[in-house]
Formats: structure tokens, sequence, C-alpha cells
């Protein structure tokens, strides 16, 4: 059992596994001459959710074309895993009742990457100049959106390429930009560009980049002005916003175990030299959930079929505050925090634990859902049901606290608060009634010195603001005591880290005291988070 399509053709020996039931050779050549879809972003979420989505409709005979996939950041990925493995992808599934789908994921056709391989570039070019081309997606991380860094400077890679033609771009975004430029000079043929990240209003985030990098090529004179007309006119170009949702962990030892006993001989992790770790296998859990805006000007794969959601931008908007703001995000990074701290290693293990299960049982349903606005395609009170009841209890999905900490400076003003703010306007609720939500403030001061509640060292995840919020604790050790108040303002009234000023709220002094508790010794995050949910 090799990852190869020569190696499928021995059904047999893919016995309990689903495999592709669409004419791949056609599909391949279809998609080649009249290209659909077109992804960036080839790693694990894509290659589990997106890329099998399209095998859905593939296989039950709604679309006739695949994707084409190419890869800006970590041209490993596609010189490791997809190539050696003619772009195939094994899809495991976890199921919190045990069972497991082994599905061998067939839909991307091509993957290239997006610099440094001219016959990749090509095929690029001819399929963003191809009519046919109804949709560009993409999963490249919240971070890929970012032209500047957080003083607000563009970085210098940017810096390099504005002061180049466009033809002569390195960086990712430029090259896209490029791609719809020549697009535009090719037919001006319409066309719907869908980030798919796990970020608020990433279609926005998305057109700001596109949009900024087309008027710094404007003004350099590598590009017509009346592009940017092109790029802003809704009947030709569109970003929707969506709201996706899929907990996908790293290749799992365990997962690889299990393939190897089936004799799934393609089972090795790899970690490139850009830390992305991955392998020919993706293990992730059974619930997912792609909510788009439905403006597709050159139309679209009928992925309704597949179970994705299609709907107005409002409606967008209150599932992806549902999720991010109240229902699972938060309780993920509350589960992160106090994990790091206590030593644990995976989340499920976590709600095992009396405590850390109170914890999100509060910021879920008592903190969290009066907040909430009922978008009305999904109910919240049920969405967090599965959440608390289901999905993170998962024994069998090998996620981390470690992993969910990376970039929490990144997401704590939208996990926690818009949550605050909401509170703050409401002339029911007493923003002085949120206890986790400050506790959750509190655990991440606490992280950033770096030692667990036993006392031991531990390494942070990685995060941009770490070394800038680091030295502003400078002093504070296990052990401390005294008044915190000035040093933690500091940090605390950082409106982009925490979406407002804390300091200016009523939850400023409950946040300075969970902080004191927890650094005046061993064992104190675990009494302080023990006496928050037990009062």
């Amino acid at each position: 059992m090799k990852l190869t399509l020569e190696s499928l053709k021995d059904k047999k020996a893919w016995t309990g596994y689903r495999l592709p039931a669409f004419d791949y050779d056609a599909v391949r050549e279809n998609t080649l001459q009249h290209p659909h879809w077109v992804h960036f972003g080839s790693g694990n979420i894509f290659r589990i959710f997106p890329a099998k989505l399209c095998q859905r409709l593939l296989d039950k005979g709604l679309e006739d074309t695949g994707i084409i996939a190419g890869e800006g950041f970590d041209g490993e990925i596609i010189d490791r895993i997809y190539k050696p493995h003619d772009n195939l992808t094994l899809a495991v599934t976890l199921k919190a009742d045990g069972s497991i789908d082994k599905e061998v994921i067939a839909s991307v056709v091509q993957a290239v990457k997006c610099s440094d391989d001219p016959e990749g570039w090509d095929l690029l070019v001819k399929a963003f100049t191809n009519e046919s081309l109804q949709m560009v997606s993409f999963t490249i991380t919240e971070k890929g959106y970012a032209l500047y860094n957080p003083a607000g400077e563009l970085f210098p890679f940017y810096a390099a390429d504005f002061a180049k033609s466009a033809q002569e771009a390195s960086v990712f975004l430029c090259r896209l930009t490029y791609l719809l430029y020549l697009r535009w000079q090719k037919n001006a043929a319409p066309l719907a560009l869908v980030s798919m990240d796990n970020c608020s209003h990433n279609g926005d985030k998305l057109k700001s980049a596109v949009l900024t990098i087309a008027q710094a090529y404007i003004k350099n004179g590598s590009m017509d002005s009346a592009f940017a007309s092109y790029l802003e006119d809704e009947t030709k170009i569109t970003f929707p916003i969506s709201m996706i949702d899929k907990i996908t962990p790293r290749p799992d030892e365990s997962v690889r175990k299990m393939l190897m006993d089936d004799g799934f001989e393609d089972n090795e992790p790899i970690v490139t030299a850009k830390h992305t770790y991955i392998a020919p296998f993706v293990n992730a859990e059974e619930a997912e959930y792609l909510v788009i805006e439905d403006k597709f000007p050159a139309g679209r794969p009928a992925l309704e079929e597949a179970g994705v959601y299609f709907c107005d931008r409002e409606t967008v908007d209150k599932v992806e505050r549902m999720k991010v703001t109240t229902c699972l995000n938060p309780l993920h990074t509350a589960l992160a925090l106090s994990g790091c701290l206590l030593g644990y290693t995976l989340i499920s293990k976590e709600m095992e634990d009396e405590d850390l299960n109170r914890m999100v049982h509060i910021l879920g349903y008592k903190e969290g859902l009066p907040v909430v606005t009922d978008p009305g395609i999904i109910n919240p009170k049920d969405f967090i049901d599965e959440v608390i009841g289901k999905r993170i209890p998962n024994p069998f999905m090998p996620d981390t606290p470690q992993r969910i900490a990376t970039d929490t400076s990144q997401k704590l003003s939208i996990r926690f608060g818009e949550t605050v703010k909401s509170y703050l306007a409401s002339d029911t609720l007493d923003v002085r009634s949120l206890k986790i939500v400050p506790l959750v403030y509190a655990l991440y001061l606490r992280y950033l010195l770096a030692v667990d509640d036993s006392g031991n060292e531990f390494t942070l995840s990685p995060d941009p603001m770490t070394d800038t919020l680091q030295p502003l604790l400078d002093g504070i050790t296990l052990g401390s005591a005294g008044d915190f108040s000035a040093q933690l303002s500091r940090l605390l009234s950082n409106e982009k880290i925490f979406g407002l000023d804390v300091t200016k709220t009523a939850l400023f002094t409950t946040v300075v005291e969970d902080f004191t508790q927890m650094v005046s010794g061993k064992g104190m995050v675990r009494a302080t988070i023990h006496r928050i949910v037990s009062g």
C-alpha cells in the first residue's frame, strides 16, 4: 500500500479505505485545459477539507475538474509530500466514538511552488488567464495577509519587491497580484478570491493586501492604473468572507502506527526547514464547517452539495462571531494556556480535569452565549454542545495545548475582547460578572513567564509578540509578591493585544488579583483556577 496512482489500481490491497470514484485521467485533463479552481496554501487543513469537498463533487459527477494547488511559503511541501505521492493525500478522520474513516483524496491534479519553479509558474499563468477559472481559494494563515509588522512598518521583503517591477516579484501575495494583472490584461474576466483562513473578515484582509500591493506597483509604473478599477469592481473581482472550522492537528504517531499495521507504507512524517509538520496522511476530527459569502461573479462549484453553507455577508459574519468570539475559539485558548501551565500535552485530557472542564463550561455557556448572535443557519447552543460534548473531549484527537497556544497574542482581541465589549455595551449584562475572561487574561500573563505551575521552565509556542511582551514582565518570577498593577498595566492597556484597554474596565483589578495569586508560588495556577470555577 503506497500512496501513488499506480498502487491505487490494486483495489483489494486498499480494503477498508475509501478510494476516488471518478475518472482521474479525464478530470486531470479537463482541469489543465479548463481550470475552475486554484488553491494556495497546500498544508494539512486544505488537504483534508477543501480538497475533500472537491472530491465529493467529483465522486457525485457534479464537477469534472479538480484543483490546481500552489504553495507560496514552504516549497518543501510540494517536493517532499505532493510530488512523491502523485498529489494524493490519505485523509484519516478520527471520530469521537472511536471509529476511523480512511480515504484517499485525489482531487488535486497538480501542485506547484509559486516561486523557483518555472514550469509551475507557467501553469499558474495559464490558469489565471483562462476565462474558465471561477475561484481562487486560500489557506495561508492569518499572518500570510500581513504587509506590516506590529509597529505599522512595511515588512522589508515587501519594500524590496515594491522597489522592483511586478514581473520580478518574489513575495507570494505580490506574485498573486501579478497573476491577477495578467488576467486583467488578457481578458479582464471575473473571478472570486476566497480566503478560507481561520481569522475574522478574512476576505477583507486579502482584499486590502491585494489592493495595497497593486497601488504600490501602479505607483512604481509597472502596472496600469486602470487595473485598480478592475480589482474594485465587484462585477469582476470579489473577496468573499468565510468561516472555516475543522481541528487538524499535526500528524500523530498513534495514527502512523495504525496505518503501518494496515500495511500502508508511506506513513513517515516530516518537519520542513520552515517547521511545517506534515506527512502523506492527515489526521483530523469529523466535525467540519465552511460558511462562505455567496459572491462569485464567474460562477462556482456546487459546494453546497458537499455540505458548504452559502449565504449573505451578514450571516457569515454572525457565524464567524459565534465560533471565534464565544462558542469554540475562546474555549480552546483557555485550555491552551492552562494546559501549558499545568503540564498537559493533550486537549482531550484537559477535559477530564474537573476544574478545566468547569472552566470551559462557564466560559461557553454562562459568559459567551448571552452575547452571541444566532446566525440562523447554525444554532449556537447546538454548536457549543457539540464542541464541549464531543469535539474537545474526543480522546482520539491528538491535539495539543502547545499547538493551540501558537500566536495567542494575535487571538486574544477577537476571542475575548469582543465579549468584553458586548458586556460593556449592554444595558442588562454586568462586565463585573465575568470571571473566566479575566482569568484567561491572567493565565496569558502567567504563561509569558515560561515557567509552569511546578516551577519548570518550558518553551513558549511561536508568537510574533513574545520578544516584545516578555520584557514587560521583567523582575516578576515564581514566588514574587507585591502590587503588580503598574507593571501589568503596560501590557493590559495594549488595545492591539486585548481588543480594548483592559485597565479602563472593571476587569483590570480582577486580572491583577488572579495573576498575583498565580505567581505567588508553585501550585498556585491550579489553586487560582479551582477558586474561580468553584465560586
